[in-house]
């Protein structure tokens, strides 16, 4: 989260919103903010599960859920996908957000096919 906060200029210039989810709830998670002073990254509490679950992170047998970075487009859309390790480093999720908005600046939707 602080690699994420040291970089939150570079995905507000690609028109970039982050966010951390968890599986702690609320309390905890600010503690978790304040401790390691994380003020620019809104923090979420997955406590029931269900985003975890949903998208395939949850591990049934242990309890604890799989890091991952998800970045999804204007449309909603998961454009990338990083699990494990890598989804702590913002890099490649810096990287695909400064592509999609470099898309969307180069490329405009139009009705012509």
């Amino acid at each position: 989260m602080q690699a994420y906060q040291a970089d939150i200029a570079k995905f507000e210039a690609a028109n970039t919103k982050v966010f951390g989810i968890s599986m702690d709830a609320f309390p905890s998670l600010k503690a978790f903010a304040d401790s390691i002073k994380v003020t620019s990254v809104p923090m979420l509490s997955d406590w029931g599960r269900t985003t975890t679950k949903a998208y395939g992170l949850y591990n049934e047998q242990n309890g604890y859920g799989r890091r991952a970075t998800f970045v999804v487009d204007k449309e909603g859309k998961i454009a990338k996908i990083e699990a494990g390790g890598v989804a702590i480093d913002p890099t490649g999720a810096y990287e695909a957000c400064d592509l999609l908005e470099k898309i969307l600046v180069v490329k405009p939707p139009t009705d012509k096919p």
